[in-house]
């Protein structure tokens, strides 16, 4: 097999390493990264189940990052995935009833994100060695939450970086701003946008994709980079975590090396559930690909119609890091069930820009064959959470909680009994008031700091140390912005 390299969706950047990839994280042509060919996994998942979390990862990262010595990756993944992480298994399968919930909420930021961006740093800071980058990075991302603090915590006072990240100012949960807002690091700068998620995005897209102002940050000494799952340094680590979930479960006898199961994703950039089509297509054992949305509902109805319609209300629910009406990483599987097709991929891309939405053919509709789309509101998010707990003891955070909703719709609508895991992908800690009213709606009138206690007084789950810092730690980060104004931001903190 030819080595693996990377290409641009739009087809303006071809055969490049993953290095430069990883240090550039967006393309020329705005277009993501992908891979020349998705690689087959070479090892047993019988050989896999007696690998632990560190050596597994290696053997799935190694595929991609093929300029990487064993030496250079092998020291990258243990930096990231050591006791930052509350447990030894790094990201655990539970039973919960009839289903398996994978807990991607052990690291020091208490979601999801950890799991990629604990390891994006010293990917990043090899890459730029290797590829003979002497300008600093400048680590350019919006968040619509966990994003922003775990990238913050991996890059913190990481030498020869810097990291941006815009935020919208009414559109995270208290915690999630308390979390970024304080904190530490000289190279770090937080920025609340007054506008939504989608506004930072695009804002950040646009800077990337701006030759003036890439120009005049060069000449200041800086290169941009990013640390949303755009980056491939971000979605090769995730598809890590669903070889590891089945994996784990054949090490628990629950099921049998090549038994199909089912992963239920809740999404918002597409990333997490892409990850999984990846691993898929590497071929682990995974059926249905459940993809699960809120309120926001744009990547049910295209998975359903084959449009993709971004042109709707922009909608602020419990599960806000899921509250995303642009799904980026979306691109990757365009280019895929395009047959590769480059110029495609870009006219679709062009209509989203342009007209605010884009139809798919017959064909690449066809491609969504794998993916199963639905959507829990708000009031359903609320039931779930609410029965899981009184039934099981399990507490969901929000977003868990709408993959779990759409979890059960899709077996309602299908039939399908295939043992299923459940991606959960935050602590309820990160959303108190959200998690507690859904419990016992007497819990809306307190604060969501104090309801801290009252989660653990009633549940029982312990509080995580990341919570229990952030309550004595003061707020260093204050700046607000216009989203048109991002571009003035960043220069002021670049003295450019």
């Amino acid at each position: 097999m030819d080595k693996l390299l990377y290409k641009s969706t739009r087809g303006l950047e071809r055969d490049v390493s993953a290095s430069y990839a990883i240090v550039k994280g967006l393309a020329k042509d705005g277009g993501l990264y992908v891979p020349s060919y998705i690689p087959q996994m070479n090892k047993s998942m019988t050989e896999l189940s007696e690998m632990n979390y560190q050596d597994l990862a290696y053997e799935v990262m190694s595929l991609y990052y093929q300029d990487f010595t064993e030496e250079e990756l092998r020291a990258c993944i243990h930096q990231a995935y050591d006791h930052k992480f509350d447990t030894d298994a790094i990201a655990p399968t539970i039973k919960v009833g009839d289903v398996y919930m994978l807990e991607l909420f052990h690291g020091s930021t208490i979601a999801f994100k950890d799991m990629a961006l604990s390891i994006l740093p010293y990917l990043m800071k090899t890459a730029a060695k290797k590829i003979g980058i002497e300008k600093e990075i400048v680590i350019l991302t919006a968040t619509s939450g966990d994003t922003g603090k775990a990238a913050l915590a991996g890059f913190a006072d990481v030498e020869d970086t810097k990291i941006i990240v815009f935020y919208p100012k009414d559109g995270v949960s208290p915690i999630q701003k308390k979390q970024m807002v304080t904190q530490k690091g000289d190279n770090t700068f937080v920025v609340g946008i007054e506008g939504n998620f989608d506004d930072a995005q695009n804002g950040v897209k646009r800077i990337f994709s701006d030759l003036d102002f890439n120009k005049a940050l060069e000449r200041g000494g800086f290169q941009f980079s990013s640390a949303n799952s755009i980056n491939i340094g971000r979605l090769i680590p995730q598809i890590a975590y669903y070889f590891y979930t089945y994996a784990t479960l054949i090490k628990q006898k629950e099921i049998l090396d090549g038994e199909t199961i089912n992963v239920a994703v809740p999404t918002g950039n597409f990333g997490n559930i892409l990850a999984a089509y990846y691993a898929k297509a590497m071929g682990l054992p995974l059926g249905k690909l459940i993809c699960a949305s809120n309120d926001n509902k744009v990547l049910f109805d295209f998975i359903r119609t084959g449009k993709y319609d971004r042109q709707r209300p922009f909608i602020l629910t419990m599960s806000p890091s899921m509250d995303i009406l642009i799904s980026s990483n979306l691109e990757r599987l365009i280019y895929e069930i395009a047959g590769a097709d480059s110029t495609a991929t870009k006219d679709l891309m062009e209509d989203l820009t342009s007209k605010g939405f884009y139809e798919v053919t017959d064909r690449m509709k066809a491609g969504l064959s794998e993916f199963y789309g639905n959507y829990a509101n708000q009031l359903e998010t609320q039931q779930t959470i609410k029965k899981v707990f009184e039934k099981n003891h399990y507490l969901m955070d929000p977003h868990t909680a709408v993959g779990y909703a759409v979890y059960e719709k899709y077996v309602e609508d299908s039939g399908d009994t295939t043992k299923t895991v459940v991606v959960s992908t935050a602590s309820p800690y990160k959303f108190t008031k959200s998690t507690m009213i859904s419990l016992d709606q007497e819990y809306g009138q307190i604060d969501d700091f104090e309801l801290i206690d009252r989660m653990r007084e009633k549940t029982g789950v312990e509080i995580p140390e990341a919570i229990h810092e952030i309550l004595e730690a003061s707020i260093r980060h204050n700046t607000i912005c216009k989203h048109d104004e991002m571009a003035s931001v960043i220069k002021k903190f670049l003295q450019i």
